[in-house]
């Protein structure tokens, strides 16, 4: 029986199907990769496991759940969604598997840094954003769509910030390797704020049929706004009292926008309350800066709850719609939502509770995650390996 609302594959449909639309190898590769990710940092950290010289493990894990674990799931969304947007496919068959390729040697550089050349971990690294670029552009140029040229934009910034990371890590740059991660995050969460006020309101109404539920293209401006300058500042002055003072202002523009979306209905959804429940801990990440917290507990408010909860939740939307699905997860994947958004809470409030108790939430926080995207790897790739359902093409 189908896990999460399948329908069953006609013969005549089989062949080739991951290769079909960019959702489905890199769906594949960012639910595999986050689910064995975090238990390899873990063994890192008792000395089981080395990730190689080229970054000390902290480092390594930091580096790799932004452009190894987030980059993935964003060129899944953006090469899927863009082709809707232009109505021109971005990237289909043996050339979006060798995207994934490229993806996927930046991740084997870092593990076999100590056999290669000391500069062959960050060409193999820095290879894949551009190339992304480049594929997304050709549409949206052709079609002068410049409403998502922002999406270049923020594949320019990540880009620059996994460089400034590399330059640190090759001594030509002392000290980068700190802000290139926090602006990077902060780069991502920029582009889920975006993505959010798109989709989240008209996701709820849709899913609830409660017409009040709208959006406000103004919040949605300033919400935009004082994350995009929270990013510039995380990377030139992280410590300033002034970006305390914008980390404040984000917190409240992300979190007044989403008022308009809220519905207790959402909570009879699953699909719409990991959204909105991963949204939530943006506002909490961004105020927990703003009030000096430790800089970890601010970082994995955006990153486990915030990346991690509405990632999942995408990865389990997208899944479901664009292979001809119907939008109804069941038992498992509810349990995969739960998970995640416990493994937040954990790492969060456990930090700043059970301070003493340190090691213990984090790899309580790492085996929720692990288990929440095992489960996603279980149930989609089944979906994401065969036909769309319904008989069509992608």
């Amino acid at each position: 029986m189908p896990l999460a609302g399948s329908l069953p594959t006609s013969p005549e449909h089989s062949g080739f199907a991951l290769g079909r639309k960019g959702f489905r190898p890199f769906f594949l590769l960012s639910s595999a990769f986050a689910a064995t990710v975090v238990p390899l940092w873990m063994l890192a950290l008792l000395g089981a496991f080395s990730p190689g010289a080229y970054l000390d493990p902290i480092a390594w894990h930091a580096h790799e759940m932004v452009f190894g674990f987030s980059v993935a799931v964003i060129a899944g969304f953006l090469l899927t969604a863009v082709g809707n947007w232009t109505q021109r496919e971005t990237l289909v068959g043996w050339p979006l598997m060798g995207l994934g390729g490229v993806w996927l040697l930046g991740r084997v550089g870092f593990l076999a840094s100590d056999h290669l050349p000391r500069w062959a971990p960050a060409v193999l690294d820095l290879a894949f954003l551009p190339a992304l670029g480049v594929v997304l552009a050709r549409p949206l140029i052709a079609t002068r769509n410049r409403r998502n040229f922002v999406m270049l934009a923020v594949l320019a910034a990540l880009w620059l910030a996994n460089l400034s990371i590399h330059l640190d890590a090759l001594g030509e740059a002392p000290g980068w390797r700190r802000r290139g991660v926090l602006s990077a995050v902060d780069v991502v969460v920029l582009l889920i704020v975006i993505v959010a006020g798109r989709v989240v309101p008209m996701f709820t109404k849709n899913g609830t049929g409660v017409q009040t539920v709208h959006g406000s293209p103004r919040l949605d401006a300033v919400a935009a706004a004082s994350t995009a300058l929270l990013a510039v500042l995380m990377a030139a002055l992280p410590s300033s009292p002034v970006t305390r003072v914008v980390a404040g202002v984000a917190a409240v523009a992300t979190a007044a926008r989403a008022v308009p979306w809220m519905t207790a209905k959402v909570l009879r959804v699953p699909l719409l309350w990991v959204l909105h429940i991963g949204y939530a801990w943006i506002p909490i990440g961004f105020a927990l800066r703003a009030f000096g917290a430790p800089e970890a507990l601010a970082t994995h408010a955006l990153t486990i709850g915030a990346i991690g909860g509405v990632t999942l939740g995408m990865m389990a939307r997208v899944g479901l719609g664009h292979s001809g699905r119907p939008l109804q997860v069941r038992w498992p994947m509810v349990l995969s939502f739960a998970l995640l958004a416990l493994a937040a809470l954990v790492r969060v409030a456990g930090g700043l509770l059970f301070a003493s108790s340190y090691r213990a939430t984090l790899f309580a926080a790492g085996t929720l995650w692990s288990v929440a995207f095992a489960i996603l790897l279980v149930v989609y790739a089944p979906i994401l390996a065969t036909p769309r359902a319904d008989g069509k093409p992608g």
